[in-house]
């Protein structure tokens, strides 16, 4: 009896989650090729990744997902739960966000449209990506001049390097800057600005809207911003 209970208790779990279809958000696309398995939107609370809706799918790769926004944050599609290998990441805002994707390329180069945030977010991005290859090919020039006991060159190497971490980080506070109304700017310096001079992020801070401080990641950085300023008071 104890075990038919137990199994009753976590059938009732799974319907209950899997059949939630209500909310201020709903997420719906496709993911072409999937014909059995279960979707699950998950987003981070604290320190942990939570599902706040799930969908098994079993002949129909057509999916709808639910969740009640308070303020935009970043959201994960996954596929059976795995977000350490495969995992659609995406700005959730209250609305409708459609995102296809296939199978075979799960999170690689999704389609992802309805979400303001993540416009900024994919537009920040692109131009970003010229710095990660950028520093790709400062990894390989530094192998090399090691390789070769280059000591002039691997100094230049260094000193280019720095140079080119300094116009990431300024490239990334003026974009933020730019966007200060949305609330993809304070995530943007707390996710790719978290070691940058305080000055930096103290003007992004500064910079935001009214509505975006108030935004769960507005009040991230500020929180981001004063607890670096008082260490450094100390």
């Amino acid at each position: 009896m104890k075990k038919i209970i137990a199994l009753f208790a976590i059938a009732l779990v799974a319907f209950a989650c899997s059949s939630k279809k209500e909310g201020n958000m709903v997420v719906k696309g496709q993911i072409k090729g999937l014909k059995k398995g279960t979707l699950y939107l998950q987003k981070m609370k604290d320190t942990l990744l939570v599902s706040v809706d799930s969908m098994a799918l079993l002949g129909d790769d057509k999916f709808m997902l639910t969740d009640n926004v308070e303020s935009p944050v970043i959201y994960y599609l996954t596929f059976d739960g795995n977000t350490t290998d495969k995992h659609i990441m995406f700005f959730g805002e209250e609305g409708e966000i459609t995102i296809n994707d296939k199978i075979e390329e799960f999170g690689f180069k999704p389609e992802i449209k309805g979400s303001k945030n993540q416009e900024v977010m994919d537009e920040y991005r692109k131009i970003n990506q010229r710095f990660i290859d950028q520093r790709l090919d400062f990894v390989k020039k530094e192998v090399e001049a090691r390789q070769a006991q280059d000591e002039v060159q691997l100094e230049q190497v260094e000193a280019d390097y720095k140079k080119m971490i300094r116009r990431r980080y300024l490239f990334s506070t003026n974009f933020a800057i730019a966007n200060a109304d949305s609330e993809a700017a304070p995530y943007i310096a707390l996710s790719e600005l978290y070691d940058a001079n305080i000055q930096l992020l103290d003007t992004i801070n500064n910079s935001l809207t009214d509505k975006v401080k108030s935004s769960e990641y507005g009040k991230r950085l500020q929180k981001f911003v004063d607890d670096i300023k008082a260490k450094e008071e100390k």
